[in-house]
């Protein structure tokens, strides 16, 4: 087992690096309001989702899974927050029934997985028109408003400057970094997307750390669907469209292997930033949505 993979900084992600700062420096002398503290803040917020989510997609990229859902679900959770708003009238029951169900949707992807032995490709595909299907049929097919400037509060508060959301996604590559380096959950993550065969001989529990991995990014995605309803003020059943393939570009983009078995929580955060940073480069030069998809 090729123990080195585990570092933070490898010689990819410190060339992922230096091609960011040149990117971030080039921006920076060509693009007129690029930096600046109110630019920068919002680059940060709109990273914020992707940056958390694919904390997890991360593991589950290192075990040779990936997870088609996590859009659908960040969908479905904003718009199930703003109904139970409206029905119990409480933030910390809201808050805490719609992590629960994250767990519970991450954890059927897993087991379907592992248990049920289908496809990761099939299973959180179907997750995903599931999922997005709910979305609609709870909120009548159109977005679902919140009245509560508590819960705005969320996503409006500020700690040194940096709105909550951001410090969540600062908490999460905290996190999510120290567990791949420095816990045998991330050793084992890395050993079994590295080789199989070769964990499982080991010892590692590779059916139960899958849907370990599965059931995180459900927990994720609640989270990230919490803030998206916070920062809009409402639940709409059509948001975060294509997000999934946003945080699967982000991971790969860093130098997360689709093969398993190699990810760096610093590969993570550059393709975070990297995707981020275009985007908003694009639209402070005013080039038109349809040619930023080209």
């Amino acid at each position: 087992m090729q123990y080195s993979a585990v570092k933070f900084i490898k010689s990819d992600g410190g060339s992922m690096i230096t091609i960011y700062i040149a990117l971030f420096t080039l921006l920076t002398l060509f693009v007129p309001y690029f930096f600046t503290f109110r630019n920068i803040l919002a680059i940060l917020l709109a990273v914020s989702q992707i940056g958390i989510v694919a904390c997890s997609m991360m593991f589950c990229l290192a075990t040779r899974d990936f997870d088609l859902s996590v859009g659908s679900q960040i969908a479905f959770y904003a718009v199930l927050t703003a109904i139970l708003l409206q029905f119990t009238h409480s933030i910390i029951i809201t808050l805490v029934l719609i992590l629960l169900t994250g767990i519970f949707i991450g954890y059927t992807n897993g087991f379907l997985i592992t248990k049920v032995n289908i496809n990761a490709f099939i299973a959180t595909l179907g997750t995903m028109q599931i999922v997005r299907g709910l979305a609609y049929i709870i909120g009548g097919g159109r977005a679902k408003g919140i009245d509560n400037d508590l819960f705005y509060n969320i996503a409006t508060t500020t700690f040194l400057s940096l709105p909550l959301p951001v410090w969540f996604m600062v908490f999460c590559f905290l996190i999510f970094g120290f567990m791949l380096k420095y816990t045998s959950y991330g050793r084992n993550a890395l050993a079994a997307g590295g080789n199989p065969d070769a964990a499982i001989m080991a010892g590692v529990n590779l059916s139960g750390l899958r849907v370990l991995n599965f059931t995180i990014q459900g927990l994720l995605c609640a989270v990230a669907g919490i803030l998206l309803a916070a920062r809009i003020s409402s639940g709409q059943p059509n948001a975060a469209l294509g997000f999934e393939l946003n945080v699967i570009a982000a991971c790969i983009l860093g130098g997360v292997s689709l093969n398993g078995g190699k990810a760096t929580m610093t590969a993570v955060i550059i393709g975070v930033f990297i995707m981020g940073t275009l985007n908003d480069a694009m639209n402070l030069l005013n080039i038109s949505a349809f040619y930023q998809y080209v």
